[in-house]
């Protein structure tokens, strides 16, 4: 089939590279336009048009999909079909209606469960044992249309929403290209959602990803690997930002003493280990990132903290 995708983050990226290679045939790409990026602010690519360009693939960037200029060249290149993996933009009916196969969305949930964009960090969040993705036809509401095919993937203890997605997008990738070989077979059954079991994932945003450390060892511990790499946890220190990675729960003291109690959001440093407590039990901090400064090991930033001493700084 002639195929126009349309996608625009890394995660994008290994379903793009499938059907390049497929039987299938890429025409034309369509991602979101260049945006500011960097402490400069310069006019940076998406990765699927960056991709797009290594492979000698057109690519489109209209600011809406709905613009007249756009869907007559959508029309112009006559595509049989255009899947669609995280483009990041609402597809207007005049657009679905152009392609004979229609819009085929890999979707990274099973769907009707998280639907919305970001099923993944929800999927992490909530504690689910179990997530994949999903192929369905597109349709005006969202993430509603009906199913051609899932698969499922486990969600490990210690992922984050960016390990869970890598997995995600290249068992993904097979999928789609699986989904549209069917579509051109004549083998493909799109069949509907259930009504029962619905539930939407709304894009995360840094107000989600702040930790409040009030809360259980395990929410903080789902909250902070479901926020990573994006939106980036944090919590206040000192009056500023410190972005945080993923912490170890149920973490105890070095010492054979029993570590004393600790109030939620203060924080203690053991033997080159940092230790923040919470609603329950204290958790270990991982990697963590001050305000104008790199990433670094919580021990290392908290070396000048004396080793033993219980502190309040402000964490939370």
């Amino acid at each position: 089939m002639r195929l126009v995708f349309a996608g625009t983050p890394e995660v994008a990226l290994p379903a793009l590279r499938a059907l390049t290679v497929s039987r299938h045939t890429v025409a034309a790409v369509v991602t979101r336009p260049d945006a500011p990026a960097g402490r400069g602010r310069r006019m940076v690519a998406s990765p699927v048009a960056a991709l797009a360009e290594e492979l000698g693939i057109p690519a489109l960037k209209p600011d809406r999909p709905r613009e007249p200029s756009f869907l007559d060249r959508l029309r112009a290149l006559a595509p049989d079909c255009c899947p669609v993996v995280a483009y990041g933009a609402l597809i207007p009916q005049a657009a679905l209606d152009i392609p004979r196969h229609g819009w085929v969305n890999l979707h990274f949930s099973v769907l009707p469960a998280w639907r919305g964009a970001a099923p993944v960090q929800h999927a992490v969040l909530r504690g689910d044992d179990i997530t994949g993705a999903t192929t369905f036809q597109l349709v005006k509401e969202l993430d509603a249309g009906p199913v051609y095919g899932t698969l499922t993937e486990p969600i490990r203890p210690a992922d984050t929403s960016g390990d869970l997605l890598d997995r995600l997008a290249i068992s993904g990738a097979e999928l789609l290209v699986a989904t549209l070989d069917a579509i051109e077979d004549g083998t493909a059954r799109a069949v509907p959602q259930p009504t029962g079991g619905i539930s939407f994932a709304p894009k995360l945003t840094p107000a989600d990803a702040r930790v409040d450390w009030k809360l259980p060892a395990h929410l903080i511990d789902r909250q902070i690997r479901a926020c990573t790499p994006d939106p980036g946890a944090w919590t206040d220190f000192e009056g500023a930002r410190l972005k945080l990675w993923p912490v170890t729960p149920g973490a105890s003291a070095a010492t054979a003493a029993p570590a004393p109690p600790q109030a939620p959001g203060e924080l203690r440093v053991e033997r080159g280990a940092v230790y923040a407590g919470t609603g329950t039990a204290p958790v270990r901090l991982g990697d963590v990132q001050p305000e104008g400064k790199r990433r670094m090991a919580a021990a290392d930033w908290a070396r000048g903290l004396r080793a033993g001493s219980a502190v309040g700084l402000g964490l939370g």
